[in-house]
C-alpha cells in the first residue's frame, strides 16, 4: 500500500490565462480533486483533468467549486488545468487540494486477524473524527476568505458612492448659493436721456 499525498494550493490566476500543474500517479490509485474559486469576477472558473494519454477525465466550464474522484487507469503524468481564459479583465484566486491515494491505517497491524482493543478503536475513531474536522476547518477558511473578499468590495463601493455623492452635494450647493445671489443682486441699469 502507498502512502497518501495531498496538494492543497491557492494561487492567483490572471485574466486571459491558464494555470497547469502535473502530478504522477500509480496505475490503479485513488485520487480526489476539490477545487474552490475564492475571489474575482463571477468567482467561476474552467477546469480540466487529462490523464498520461491525454484523454479528458473531467471537463467543467464556469464552475465556482466542484469536487472529482477517479481510479488511475495508467501509469504516469496526470494534468489538471484551471482556465481564466474567458475573463478579459477579472483575476481570480483558485483553492485546490489534489489526494492521491489512501490514508495508510493509523495502526500499521489493523488489518491483522485479530479484534483491535478499546483503546485503538477509539484512537482510530477519534482519528477519523479529526480528519473531518480539518476539513470543516479548510471549508470555513475558504468560506470567511470569499465573504471578506466581498465585504471588501463592498466596502470599496460604498466608498466611493459615498465620494460621489459628496461631490454632487458639494456643486448642488455651491450652485444654489449662486442662484439665490443672483436673485438678491441689485441690477443697475444705466439710463439715458435723449436731449430735446
Amino acid at each position: 500500500a502507498c502512502a497518501a499525498r495531498a496538494s492543497e494550493i491557492t494561487f492567483e490566476l490572471p485574466d486571459n490565462a491558464k494555470q497547469c500543474f502535473y502530478e504522477e500517479i500509480a496505475q490503479g490509485t485513488k485520487c480526489t480533486l476539490e477545487f474552490q474559486v475564492i475571489t474575482g469576477g463571477h468567482y467561476d472558473v474552467d477546469c480540466r483533468l487529462e490523464d498520461p494519454d491525454g484523454t479528458v477525465l473531467y471537463k467543467e466550464m464556469k464552475k465556482q467549486y466542484d469536487s472529482f474522484t477517479f481510479t488511475a487507469s495508467r501509469n504516469g503524468t496526470y494534468k489538471f488545468c484551471f482556465s481564466n481564459e474567458f475573463s478579459t479583465f477579472t483575476h481570480k484566486t483558485v483553492y485546490f487540494d489534489f489526494q492521491v491515494g489512501e490514508d495508510p491505517p493509523l495502526f500499521p497491524s489493523e488489518n491483522r486477524v485479530t479484534a483491535l482493543t478499546q483503546m485503538e478503536s477509539a484512537c482510530v475513531s477519534i482519528h477519523e473524527a479529526l480528519k473531518s474536522v480539518i476539513d470543516y476547518q479548510t471549508h470555513f477558511r475558504l468560506r470567511e476568505a470569499q465573504g471578506r473578499s466581498r465585504a471588501e468590495d463592498l466596502n470599496t463601493r460604498v466608498a466611493y458612492w459615498s465620494i460621489g455623492e459628496a461631490i454632487i452635494l458639494l456643486v448642488v450647493s455651491i450652485g444654489q448659493v449662486f442662484l439665490l445671489k443672483s436673485f438678491f443682486s441689485d441690477k443697475r441699469t444705466t439710463t439715458t436721456r435723449v436731449g430735446s
